[in-house]
C-alpha cells in the first residue's frame, strides 16, 4: 500500500506542484485547500504523513496542527511564507515535526519526508523508546537528550531500555535484577541503586530533569516531566 500524503495548501499552483512531485515520488497525495477541510481529512485516520501551510483560510495552520496533535501523532511538516523565527517556534510549539520557508527546493523537502517516514516507521516497529527530549534506540545501543548523544555503559543502557519499556509502573529491584542482571545474579540488590544513581548522574542531574523516581521501600518509577 502506498504512503498517503495530505497536502493542506490553499495556494493552488503550489498545492499543485507538491502533488506532481509526490505522485512521481511514489506517493498517495490527497489535497486540501482550507484549514477546516484540511482538519477533516487529517483525522480521516489514513494519512501518513501531513504537508500544512502555516496561513490558510478557515483555520489557520497553526490551530490546525493543534487540534490535529490532540488526536493523532501523524508526522506534520509545516510550510510558511514568512522566514521567521517566531513563526517557526509557533510552529514546532504546536505540535509541527518539522518546517520549511517558502520557496523550498523541492529536493529538500522530499529527502525531509524520507527521514520523517524512517523514523515513524523505526517507532512503529518499536526499535525507538521516547521520553519527551529523551530517545533510546534499541538496536543501535544509542541514547539522545535534545539530540545530543548519552555515553552509557551497556548495563546502563539496558537498566534504562527496562525502564523506558515500563513507563508508569514501578519496578521492584528484584524484577530489575531479574530482567537486567538476568535470573542467575548473585550479588547484592544494591547495584540496582548503584546503576540508578550511575543514570540520574548522567540524565536527570545533568539535563534538569526528574525521569527517575524512588518509590520507599519499594523500588523505581520511569516517568516523563509532563507525566
Amino acid at each position: 500500500m502506498k504512503t498517503k500524503i495530505l497536502v493542506i495548501e490553499d495556494e493552488v499552483k503550489i498545492a499543485r506542484f507538491l502533488e506532481l512531485e509526490l505522485k512521481h515520488e511514489g506517493y498517495e497525495v490527497e489535497l486540501a485547500h482550507d484549514g477546516r477541510s484540511g482538519y477533516e481529512k487529517a483525522l480521516a485516520g489514513d494519512v501518513d504523513l501531513i504537508i500544512l501551510d502555516l496561513m490558510l483560510p478557515g483555520l489557520s495552520g497553526i490551530e490546525v496542527c493543534r487540534r490535529v496533535r490532540k488526536e493523532s501523532d501523524v508526522p506534520i511538516i509545516m510550510l510558511t511564507a514568512k522566514d521567521d523565527v517566531s513563526d517557526k517556534v509557533m510552529g514546532l510549539d504546536s505540535g509541527a515535526d518539522d518546517y520549511m520557508t517558502k520557496s523550498f527546493a523541492i529536493e529538500e523537502l522530499l529527502a525531509r519526508i524520507r527521514v520523517i517516514l524512517k523514523r515513524r516507521g523505526r517507532k512503529d516497529k518499536n526499535v525507538i523508546l521516547e521520553a519527551g527530549p529523551l530517545v533510546l534506540y534499541k538496536e543501535e545501543y544509542r541514547v539522545t537528550f535534545d539530540n545530543k548523544e548519552i555515553s552509557l555503559s551497556k548495563k546502563e543502557f539496558e537498566l534504562l531500555k527496562y525502564l523506558m519499556e515500563n513507563k508508569g509502573i514501578v519496578l521492584t529491584r528484584e524484577k530489575m535484577l531479574d530482567q537486567v542482571w538476568g535470573y542467575d545474579y548473585r550479588g547484592d540488590t544494591n547495584v540496582t541503586d548503584v546503576y540508578i544513581k550511575y543514570l540520574r548522574t548522567k540524565i536527570d542531574q545533568k539535563y534538569n530533569v526528574h525521569f527517575i523516581h524512588t518509590v520507599r521501600g519499594v523500588g523505581y518509577l520511569f516517568k516523563a516531566n509532563e507525566e
